[in-house]
Order: C-alpha cells, then structure tokens, then sequence
C-alpha cells in the first residue's frame, strides 16, 4: 500500500494561522496531529524489562556436593578416570565450604579447608574439566529463587541434565525422588569392598584386642574388620585365618574368623 502524504499548510493557510485568524477544519487537524506528536516524544518512555539470559547446559555434567567434597575419597576416583566429564561446583556449595574453613570447631576448619585445597588441585589437573557456577550463573538458572543448597543443586543437575556426588543419605534420596542421579560415595565404597565367604582363607595382621578378651581384630584393605576368635595373644603378628561366618550392619560387614 503506498504511504500517505504528510499534510502539509498552504501559503494561504500559515498566512491565517500567523494573523490568528479562524481555521479551517484542516488545518485544526494538522496542529492537532503536531501537538500530539510533541506531547508523545516528550512522555517517559517505560524501561523495558531485561530478560534474564538463559544458562547454556554444561555437557555431562557431574556436580560435586559439600559432603563429598570435604570427604575427599572422590578425587580418588576422579584421579584414576573412572567418572568423566565436567565436574561442576555451584557458588552455593563453595560459600557453604568457606563458613565451614572459618568455623570457629577445629576438626570442622580443617576439613572444610582440606575440601577447598581438594578443589584447587582438581582445577589445575590437566585433562580434567572443572566448572565454577557464578553467581550470575545461578541467577539466569534462577537458582537464587531457591533458598536450600540441596534443592538448588537438585534443580541444577536436572536443568543440565547432569548427576550429583555426595555422601549426605537424605540428599541422595532427595535427588532420586526429583529423577535426578545421585552417587553417594559411602554406597559405593560398601560396593567396592572385598566379598569374604564362609570357608575362605585370609592373611591379616592382628591389631588389637575385640570386645571380648580372648578375640583379636584386623582389617582387611577395604576397612572391613575381621574378629578372631582366641587371638588376643597374637596383637602385631601376621595370621593365617578362616572365615566363619558374615554379619552384615549398618556400618558395612563385620567378618568372623579362626585361626588356621
């Protein structure tokens, strides 16, 4: 459709506006149409409001909980390349290890010290990709709407379609209540432990005395304690013993044994 022509005043016409006299129906309409021009570039325009950026996924992403970060076995198992891809580290979860370094209880400062210095080391290994979620980062995430650290790692992890580390049971079933994975360290350690029957022949070094005088208590690499029967004598030497029998706790499995 072609534009229409701008109206404009006739000689005739500014003559009559410049001596004040009466106007004609047109020309009423073109000063009206310029008044409303001016009133319109003069009114504050409305800001209009900044949408937030949308965070861009991070690709197999693997984020790290307080809990397993101060426990520190992870790193092993990061180290041999036995979980790949990017580790990631929400601001959230460092401020929560910053208060933990500066506690004021002295096994608490060092552990949340050990896990930052853990975090450090992890960033300048080669080959291993670290990511540190910014602030910013968890705004456009809209994590800041989230007050718990657990719920806005949870809400991460599904929104980059990522997994969780942790040794906290109740984040852990959180996680899988929300579809999201979640690896608890502890759980994966009773996995890894050695499977001891009935009948089999172990080499271990007696430790200390059980709770029953007469028994004596070694561990095999894993950690699982092995109680053997009339061994208290035999604290600081290498035995030959036969398993007996498994006794499964909360705490992991309790072997019992005779010497051979």
């Amino acid at each position: 459709m072609a534009k229409k022509e701008k109206p404009v005043l006739t000689k005739q016409e500014s003559e009559q506006v410049e001596r004040n006299l009466p106007f004609s129906p047109r020309v009423i309409g073109i000063i009206a149409d310029e008044v409303a021009k001016t009133v319109v570039r003069r009114l504050p325009h409305p800001t209009r409001s900044k949408k937030r950026k949308k965070a861009k996924k991070v690709e197999n992403a693997i984020f790290l909980d307080t809990s397993a970060i101060i426990d520190g076995r992870i790193f092993d198992v990061i180290h041999i390349g036995l979980l790949k891809g990017t580790f990631v580290i929400l601001e959230s979860i460092l401020l929560e290890l910053k208060h933990i370094a500066d506690s004021q209880d002295i096994v608490k400062r060092e552990r949340g010290r050990k896990g930052l210095g853990l975090l450090e080391k992890l960033k300048k290994e080669k080959g291993i990709k670290v990511d540190f979620i910014s602030g910013e980062k968890e705004k456009s995430m809209e994590l800041d709407k989230i007050r718990e650290v657990d719920e806005k790692l949870i809400k991460a992890a599904k929104l980059n379609k990522g997994r969780i580390i942790t040794c906290d049971y109740n984040l852990e079933k959180k996680a899988s209540i929300s579809g999201v994975t979640a690896i608890n360290v502890n759980t994966l350690a009773n996995v890894l432990k050695v499977t001891a029957v009935p009948g089999e022949s172990l080499h271990i070094k007696i430790l200390h005395v059980g709770k029953d005088q007469s028994q004596g208590v070694g561990y095999l690499d894993d950690g699982t304690m092995i109680v053997v029967e009339n061994a208290s004598m035999d604290v600081a030497k290498e035995k030959d013993v036969i398993v007996s029998r498994v006794i499964q706790t909360t705490a992991g499995r309790i072997l019992f044994a005779k010497k051979i």
